[in-house]
């Protein structure tokens, strides 16, 4: 076997995020200054703001300085800084507060390879994609490179496992890899722009016969490599039912199996670069395709074993006001048991689509190593949801092509479940079979939240948000029975919180009422929105006057009924 070292020259933090650029600027040095600390790549670097500045201001800084970062999420204090326009101070952010920076990484590495018989090819890997997968295009992309099999892949002279993320390895600059192979293989790597261009020569060699590496290393056949072992069979996963009532549909059984036998073909989960927690996309057999979409409780945003960097909650509150940590997959689970199609609630034997289409959702426990462990490999608690084929995100394209009902059905949802989390990004695009496009709504781990606080919807500010609700929609929305729901949910296994359960029953009352007397989705949106951080929305306000109208020790029944009559009398007033 012989060796040769391939220098991945990733891009070092502290030159993207030059410390004088963030630190030295004319002008911060003002009482209104705020030194705050960029968490990123495992660097801490120094910036100041201006407690007048946006949150909004604040990336466009970062993305000006780093060039690549289009895409960001800001979290300090435990708490994800989502409201663009809301300014740095009303957030409560003082002097040595650290603001945790989580990108979506999509850049893509440019693979160049050229065998010893003259063939050359081209293919792109994401940075998101793991060292196996690599491997794979590397051996079946042209003829005299060598079988996965053949191949082991060594960092600072330990073997990389396949499941380890290209981006992982490269989190330091100047990371040197090893690609040990039975046949000698010439590998260069150069930067081109954002990528990485890798060039791979193959020739017929004596195995017998020394090799000097890339860059002068000599390469040596080490003994401590062994061959790749075998698939270990205990790697499994298998639905989660609290309630032996409940049967599993066709199609969830079939989401199952198919993860499943992806699983037991030896395919490794792929950790999804985008988002804040720990998401794993779920290969098929053939491991050419992703069959569904797994998150562990315990990587959710904040976690014991978030893999994005987060700090772990002190309280238990999550990223957004009103949830906790760790019970983002009993959400995303709740989000499609409530999604009920036109028909009425789904029977087990079902496949019919929910309104708004929501993809089918169960709750798992799976073990397998690629899952992000900070001690011994564990069983992992958490959702799993079909991976839906898509064009891509709501945040690729403008919304003015938007069929007007696909865009409603969402706002149905997101005013029925009080979502904290609706933003362009976690609504897919699709077509169906005649061409039209589908809007396919995901990620419900911060719906059914305990309060109103922190309930947005992106859609608010679309065209078609202003256009009233068709008679079938309303008809829809005038079916829905949120003591139904809470018993629903109930029944597959989740006693949904008493303040949860609250503040479904308020946001179902307000859907219902809204389009009854024919407001917009924006009009209702509306109500529940707050307009700046600091100031309460119309619904929170109802609440806060049904309160204070009640004796001690009240009922929630008398309670609604105080929250109705308010609520009838300031929707009067938007509608009039």
């Amino acid at each position: 076997m012989s060796s040769a070292a391939l220098v991945l020259a990733s891009i070092n933090s502290e030159a993207i995020f030059s410390h004088n650029h963030f630190h030295t600027q004319p002008g911060l040095f003002s009482n209104e200054s705020i030194l705050i600390y960029l968490a990123f790549s495992g660097s801490m670097i120094p910036m100041r703001v201006m407690g007048s500045d946006s949150i909004e201001a604040v990336k466009l800084r970062i993305q000006n300085c780093g060039g690549f970062v289009k895409k960001q999420k800001l979290v300090c204090g435990g708490r994800e800084l989502a409201r663009s326009d809301t300014l740095v101070r009303d957030y409560g952010v003082s002097d040595g507060n650290v603001f945790h920076l989580v990108l979506k990484l999509s850049d893509l590495q440019i693979i160049n390879v050229r065998t010893a018989y003259g063939e050359e090819f081209t293919f792109h890997v994401e940075r998101s994609r793991d060292v196996g997968y690599v491997k794979q295009q590397v051996a079946k992309k042209g003829k005299g490179l060598v079988d996965v099999e053949d191949q082991e892949i060594v960092c600072d002279g330990k073997r990389v496992e396949d499941q380890r993320l290209i981006d992982d390895i490269c989190e330091h600059s100047d990371a040197v890899l090893h690609l040990l192979v039975r046949k000698s293989a010439k590998i260069s790597c150069r930067p081109v722009r954002k990528n990485f261009k890798l060039s791979v020569v193959t020739a017929e060699l004596n195995e017998k016969k020394d090799y000097d590496g890339v860059d002068g290393e000599r390469g040596c056949v080490s003994k401590d490599i062994v061959p790749r072992k075998p698939h270990n069979k205990d790697d499994w996963l298998e639905p989660i039912i609290v309630n032996q009532k409940v049967e599993l549909s066709p199609v969830m059984r079939s989401l199952i199996n198919s993860t499943s036998n992806g699983l037991d073909a030896g395919n490794y989960p792929l950790r999804s670069s985008e988002g804040t927690g720990g998401v794993y996309l779920m290969p098929d057999v053939s491991g050419n395709r992703y069959i569904s979409v797994f998150k562990p409780m315990d990587e959710e945003p904040m976690a014991v074993n978030n893999p994005r960097g987060l700090p772990i909650s002190t309280n238990g509150e999550g990223l957004k006001g009103g949830t906790r940590v760790g019970e983002g997959a009993f959400r995303e689970v709740a989000a499609y048991i409530l999604d009920h199609p036109r028909s009425g609630h789904r029977s087990f034997s079902s496949n019919e689509k929910g309104f708004a289409g929501v993809p089918p959702t169960t709750m798992v426990k799976c073990l397998h190593k690629a899952f992000n462990h900070t001690g011994d490999v564990m069983v992992k608690i958490g959702s799993l949801q079909s991976f839906m084929e898509n064009n891509g995100s709501c945040e690729d394209i403008g919304p003015a092509g938007f069929p007007v009902e696909e865009v409603h059905k969402i706002t149905v949802l997101d005013i029925r479940l009080a979502n904290a989390d609706r933003h362009a990004g976690n609504i897919l695009m699709s077509k169906d079979d005649d061409g039209r496009t589908l809007l396919i709504p995901i990620d419900h781990g911060y719906c059914l939240p305990e309060s109103f606080e922190d309930c947005t919807f992106e859609w608010l500010y679309w065209p078609q948000a202003r256009v009233p609700y068709s008679a079938a929609t309303i008809r829809y929305i005038q079916s829905l029975d949120a003591e139904e729901d809470i018993a629903l949910l109930q029944f597959h296994g989740w006693d949904l919180p008493l303040e949860c359960a609250r503040i479904l029953r308020i946001s179902t009352m307000l859907l219902k009422k809204g389009a009854e007397l024919g407001l917009t989705p924006f009009a209702i949106g509306s109500v529940m929105c707050r307009e700046t951080l600091n100031t309460k929305s119309m619904i929170e306000e109802i609440v806060l006057e049904a309160q204070a109208s009640m004796l001690p020790d009240f009922s929630d029944a008398s309670f609604l009924e105080s929250v109705s009559q308010i609520m009838d009398r300031r929707l009067s007033e938007i509608s009039e």
